[in-house]
């Protein structure tokens, strides 16, 4: 039997369950996830690997209109997902009218490879309103197979994994058949911090923080890791602390928690708050925050 080998990358807009599909398709928890929208900001590669093929899944962050120079570098993100994809999946869900991002339906609309638009969170919707959404997403990408999905409860996400494997071309493996992606351990590390940030504070200062890991040292049985959160404002350094230190102290010993499952072994973990004012519009910044 031949092998095959393809890159599938998922877009969409912001909080319709980009991140959910794609760590239910790897097996993994590589993206993290919450419920507040624009939670991803960079392309993650998850890889699925068997004897006869290689899935490279791309989760990206949800398309935006930019206003900070952040956003443009998510939204270079999307772009070249849309380049090289050998198979695209769009994703909308229930509540979604159309896409509030007009100049990427476009691109998608004109894509000469194979298109599988996805109705996630049925779950939360009725029969009616979810063959109304796949008749006028039809409608939209004439040439794309259409599926009602729950990503979070793995409805019908068996059908769309063995379309993609249908639909993916004969190729040798690009990545070596052991990865499970292409970012270090130090990234998931950031993520995971990032994401308890997201989930313990509210309004503006999630979108503000950006993690950096400056130690990551492996000591046999333990791993030792200092982590830096950077935000914009003295008043997010010290929300981001909180009370006595409160928050800090939660933030971070629910993200050891969580890693120490994801490295299967025991964590010693510092953090830190550093104020980096306005790296999100900076174009310098963003460069050296990896972005």
């Amino acid at each position: 039997m031949s092998h095959k080998s393809g890159f599938v990358n998922i877009v969409g807009s912001p909080n319709v369950g980009k991140s959910t599909l794609m760590n239910r398709l790897v097996g993994e928890k590589l993206s993290i996830v919450t419920s507040k929208a624009q939670t991803t900001r960079h392309r993650i590669l998850g890889i699925v690997n068997d004897e006869n093929y290689q899935i490279v899944f791309s989760d990206t962050p949800g398309v935006v209109n930019a206003a900070y120079k952040l956003h443009e570098a998510m939204m270079d993100y999307v772009n070249s997902s849309l380049k090289d994809a050998d198979v695209l999946i769009f994703i909308t869900d229930t509540k979604e009218n159309d896409m509030n991002h007009k100049e990427t339906l476009e691109k998608i609309q004109k894509l000469r490879v194979p298109v599988i638009c996805l109705i996630n969170k049925i779950d939360l919707s009725d029969q009616a309103k979810v063959v109304e959404r796949m008749a006028f997403w039809q409608e939209k990408l004439p040439n794309a197979l259409v599926y009602p999905v729950s990503a979070l409860h793995d409805f019908n996400v068996q059908a769309v994994w063995e379309k993609i494997l249908e639909l993916v071309p004969e190729s040798p493996a690009y990545f070596d058949k052991e990865e499970l992606s292409d970012r270090p351990m130090r990234f998931f590390v950031s993520e995971i911090i990032r994401e308890k940030i997201f989930l313990h504070c509210d309004k503006e200062v999630p979108y503000s923080c950006q993690v950096e890991i400056e130690e990551y040292k492996e000591e046999g049985h333990l791993t030792r890791i200092r982590a830096l959160i950077i935000v914009e404002r003295d008043s997010q350094k010290g929300i981001v602390i909180g009370k006595g230190g409160e928050m800090l102290k939660k933030i971070g010993r629910e993200a050891r928690i969580e890693i120490e499952k994801f490295i299967d072994g025991k964590v010693f973990m510092e953090t830190f708050v550093k104020v980096d004012k306005d790296w999100r519009s900076t174009e310098n910044k963003l460069k050296k925050y990896g972005y």
